[in-house]
């Protein structure tokens, strides 16, 4: 069976506006009040805590601060497991997508970096857990993304064969773990980077989840 393994943040959801605000919570704890900004720090939200607690420290001009970083990232992660649905929102016709896959016969899941209780409690909020035939998180195997086996493990545990995978994606990372894999890579374009995705060369680009059925067939055929 084939299946088709997808990013959870910047590619089935817009998780930004949380993460900016976990982040937040940090910098007012720390006496500097918010120092990020949702409408243009999406893209640095979506590659992570760390990523985001890094810029803000740049803009306090502690930018080598690492042992403050290593200090908050606990605290931006409780922070956002308390609110980790307010903002966040599945992209427009993303789970219609997923449905229809399954109906013609793939296994879907997903691989994230984001940890595995932060996404499975995310996706349970959300109402599509019950979706995927399988979820890793960051923290579910020794590996992690761009580490090729990651990926393979999401697909085997949904119950397909990991050569027979494909990875929709939003981030260098996602790109990097299919060509290590040797499958397939779809980058999404309505995300915080889409802009750049292009300059990655991925086998597609995904415009709109309206376009992946056709997107899937292609690259790696009729579920069989």
């Amino acid at each position: 069976m084939k299946t088709v393994v997808f990013d959870l943040d910047g590619t089935l959801a817009d998780t930004s506006g949380d993460l900016i605000a976990a982040a937040n919570a940090c910098f007012r704890e720390m006496g500097a009040g918010d120092m990020l900004n949702a409408g243009t720090d999406a893209g640095t939200a979506l590659r992570g805590g760390r990523a985001m607690l890094r810029l803000g420290m740049s803009r306090l001009d502690r930018a080598e601060d690492e042992a403050t970083i290593d200090a908050y990232y606990p605290k931006l992660l409780e922070a956002y497991a308390r609110e980790i649905d307010t903002h966040t929102v599945l992209y427009d016709g993303a789970m219609a997508a997923v449905e229809r896959l399954k109906s013609d016969g793939y296994f879907v899941a997903i691989c994230t970096n984001k940890p595995e209780g932060l996404a499975d409690t995310l996706l349970t909020r959300l109402g599509v857990r019950g979706s995927f035939d399988a979820m890793l998180g960051a923290d579910s195997l020794a590996v992690r993304k761009p580490d090729p086996e990651h990926l393979f493990e999401t697909a085997r545990r949904a119950g397909g064969d990991p050569a027979r995978c494909m990875l929709v994606g939003d981030t260098d990372t996602d790109r990097k773990t299919a060509h290590a894999a040797g499958v397939p890579c779809v980058l999404v374009t309505f995300g915080p980077a889409g802009g750049d995705m292009a300059a990655l060369k991925p086998q597609a680009l995904l415009n709109h989840y309206d376009d992946l059925d056709a997107i899937v067939s292609d690259l790696i055929g009729k579920a069989a």
